[in-house]
């Protein structure tokens, strides 16, 4: 029987940097991924090819909608080739997944292909082609997520489907009806309706993108509607039945009214849930919680204290980034480092565009938790990049404490938020002011400008371009 130091169970961010971290600490290390295939749902069905298709479809609507303008003349009809397109994000996801088999081979991680559950604490059985046992003297579980769904939808991976089958389709959608308005649904929907479906938001809380700050929602859906996406929010589905190759979604809207969507396929985008199916975690003295997240304490530790958990299986945002900041915390603790980690300056991030980022408190958690703050806003139109590159949309928002000036949140919608909102995560980490913000430099002309000046406007309406 093969002995480790450390066991991984699970592939995806959390789980490969966690092994790779442990590695480089000098502990035997090996992973454990239930797929022929490592990286988990991000590499293989999330983040990866999302974006990828983000990209591809943002490029046809670029050479469709504003080429023109541009001075960019294209003879004959441009066209898509949706085969094509899967087959290039299929190519990236490739290149993506075999990248984290060299860096296994490169730090001696040793590969288990099998689901991977638990003997007792510190026995793991792998059954894939064939059944082995393994010991470790620590395990991390890291086993992901999967999509939810509501108790009385039948996905049916045809029409009825999830973010996973959105990201092979065969052909646009003529009508794509998208239950549930968060991340995953409007990325997914963003694609498509650039490439000619119909797209159609079914969302039951009352704005899209609920969890982050309302006015990035409010922005985002004024984009989208923009876009002609067809928004219904305070919408409570209530069936989802498909006949022949026509989904029908009904639900309530908030005055009690039933609402009718037809189309010819169905997202359910709803979240995601732990997954920890087959792990046999009682076997080690595991405890999961009723929401079937795996309980653990502050250093991240299970009820069984040689065992972890990290990333979407336990609480928390799930977030890739997340995982990731979580394998690295483990394995420096198994290895008696103190590391920590800030949940407060985890940023989110919606890959639409335009994109959608943020960090720290939002104005409506400032506002419950009392804490007086002051605000400080700029458009993007207002940035002469944005407008050289037709990027107008969206604006940049930093919440500052109203006493001291630090920066307690910074919330932005526009082009290359995902990137930009870094700057913000640095400054909150070494917990700078609204002020020390607005006095760095920024090159010129760049859509971070936007940043200096709603750090400018927080600091006392000194903005110099509004």
């Amino acid at each position: 029987m093969n002995s480790y130091d450390v066991a991984i169970i699970g592939s995806g961010p959390g789980g490969y940097v966690a092994a790779i971290r442990c590695a480089q600490l000098g502990m035997k290390t090996a992973i454990i991924e239930k797929y022929s295939v490592l990286g988990g749902t991000c590499l293989n069905v999330g983040c990866i090819p999302s974006k990828a298709l983000l990209d591809s479809s943002h490029h046809y609507e670029d050479a469709v909608k504003h080429f023109e303008e541009h001075g960019i003349e294209i003879p004959g009809e441009v066209k898509v080739n949706l085969e094509k397109m899967i087959a290039r994000k299929q190519l990236v996801v490739d290149q993506t997944t075999g990248g984290i088999d060299f860096l296994m081979k490169k730090n001696k991680i040793d590969v288990y292909q099998g689901v991977g559950s638990f003997k007792d604490a510190t026995h793991l059985v792998i059954k894939g082609d064939k059944e082995e046992e393994i010991e470790a003297k620590h395990t991390i579980i890291a086993t992901g997520s999967k999509p939810s769904t509501l108790p009385f939808i039948n996905i049916d991976k045809e029409r009825v489907i999830t973010s996973t089958e959105a990201l092979k389709l065969k052909e646009v959608p003529k009508h794509l009806i998208i239950i549930g308005g968060g991340v995953i649904g409007l990325e997914l929907g963003q694609v498509y309706k650039r490439l000619g479906a119909e797209v159609s938001v079914v969302e039951y809380m009352d704005r899209i993108i609920p969890t982050m700050d309302a006015g990035l929602s409010k922005e985002l859906n004024k984009v989208l509607k923009k876009a002609k996406f067809k928004m219904n929010v305070s919408h409570k589905v209530k069936s989802v039945e498909r006949v022949g190759d026509e989904v029908i979604v009904k639900a309530d809207d908030k005055k009690g009214n039933e609402v009718v969507f037809k189309g010819d396929y169905c997202l359910v985008s709803v979240g995601r849930r732990p997954y920890t199916d087959g792990l046999n975690a009682e076997a080690a003295g595991v405890v999961l919680n009723d929401r079937g997240q795996v309980e653990v304490n502050e250093h991240l530790q299970t009820s069984a204290s040689n065992i972890y958990a990290i990333g979407d299986v336990i609480k928390g945002a799930m977030l890739a980034h997340k995982a990731e900041e979580e394998g690295v915390f483990v394995a420096e603790t198994i290895a008696g480092q103190k590391p920590h980690i800030d949940y407060n300056l985890i940023p989110g991030v919606v890959y639409t565009w335009p994109e959608v980022a943020a960090v720290g408190q939002t104005e409506e958690a400032l506002k419950e938790a009392g804490v007086a703050y002051k605000v400080g806003q700029f458009p993007m139109r207002a940035l002469g990049r944005a407008r050289a590159s037709m990027d107008i949309d969206g604006f940049v928002k930093v919440l500052a404490d109203k006493n001291t000036d630090e920066i307690l949140g910074v919330h932005m919608i526009g082009a290359r938020a995902a990137d930009m909102i870094a700057e913000a995560v640095v400054a909150m980490e070494y917990r700078a002011s609204a002020e020390d913000v607005s006095r760095m430099s920024h090159a010129h002309p760049t859509f971070t400008e936007a940043i200096k000046e709603a750090a400018l406007a927080a600091t006392g309406d000194r903005a110099l371009h509004v």
